[in-house]
């Protein structure tokens, strides 16, 4: 019975083991993300005028993952050369608004 005890609290204590390596590993992927989130919001930030600035950051808030569609797509506009001055909070809605996808209209009719 030892012998089994033995080999239980092993098993433990690699399963534990484990368990903390990935959630170290997960820890550093997030920070990696973070990081590279900040790398593209600075790239960006001299792209946008102070009210589309104000209108990210509520973006950010409110829906995090919309903001980070806006960021990249505007990261990869600003690297292509695509925009080359500083965007209006107006440009900025437009964007946005294009990134939505089209809804179409269904009419049901009744017989």
């Amino acid at each position: 019975m030892d012998e089994l005890e033995s080999i239980r609290r092993r098993k433990l204590i690699e399963l534990q083991r484990q368990q903390q390596e990935a959630i170290r590993q997960q820890a550093a992927e997030e920070q990696e993300a973070v990081q590279q989130i900040e790398r593209l919001e600075e790239m960006v930030r001299p792209f946008l005028s102070k009210e589309a600035l104000v209108r990210y950051g509520n973006l950010k808030s409110a829906h995090g993952e919309k903001a980070l569609q806006a960021l990249v797509i505007l990261a990869q506009a600003i690297q292509q050369k695509k925009v080359a001055r500083q965007l209006s909070d107006e440009e900025f809605k437009e964007i946005l608004k294009r990134m939505e996808p089209k809804k179409r209209d269904i009419t049901i009719k009744r017989i």
